[in-house]
């Protein structure tokens, strides 16, 4: 498991699935927002949910977002689009609704960014998210992410047009600190800072 200051990513288990299918895919103005695809109704054993984990797709990481301490489930976190010839990844967030407002957005962007530059040696991560998601692009910014521009009326949610907003971080910009997610441990010894 990756650990944060409040949250862990660890890989998806099967009990996971149902619950981020019902609280995130089922909810349809939440999978509208956060899919680039049409919302359909699938049932949680769909091998076509978003949160089932094709372990074979490499340039995918799905992670579960868990509360450090009691473990408890509290999200969907990934690297998605890796192009390890350029070294560059898109991060993909969702917080379950009882989750939202506690902090762990911007811990979870905090251990993707370690995940993607220190565990897989990319140069660039990059964030897209609706003009209006302000917890995203909140999460984005305190971890550093710039924005690089808008892509105007980009996306279909909910019959209109939404704006989206293209953050981007880069390996040597990224500056990691205690509190930001990036403390790891290793097996044998004390915390180090990567």
């Amino acid at each position: 498991m990756l650990r944060g200051s409040k949250v862990g990513l660890r890989a998806r288990h099967e009990d996971d699935v149902a619950v981020l299918h019902a609280e995130l895919y089922d909810d349809v103005v939440n999978a509208s927002r956060s899919e680039g695809r049409a919302w359909r109704p699938l049932p949680p054993d769909s091998k076509e949910s978003p949160h089932v984990v094709d372990d074979k797709n490499e340039r995918h990481v799905p992670f579960s977002v868990v509360e450090l301490g009691g473990g408890t489930l509290v999200g969907a976190a990934s690297l998605w689009g890796i192009d390890q010839h350029s070294r560059s990844a898109h991060i993909g967030l969702e917080l379950l609704p009882a989750s939202r407002g506690k902090g762990y957005g911007a811990d979870s962007v905090a251990v993707l960014c370690h995940y993607g530059f220190v565990v897989r040696g990319l140069q660039r991560l990059q964030i897209e998210t609706l003009s209006d998601n302000a917890a995203m692009l909140g999460a984005a910014e305190r971890n550093g992410f710039v924005r690089e521009g808008v892509l105007r009326s980009s996306a279909w949610v909910m019959g209109e047009f939404l704006d989206q907003v293209v953050l981007g971080l880069l390996a040597h910009e990224w500056r990691p600190t205690p509190t930001n997610g990036t403390a790891v441990r290793r097996p044998e010894g004390p915390p180090v800072r990567a």
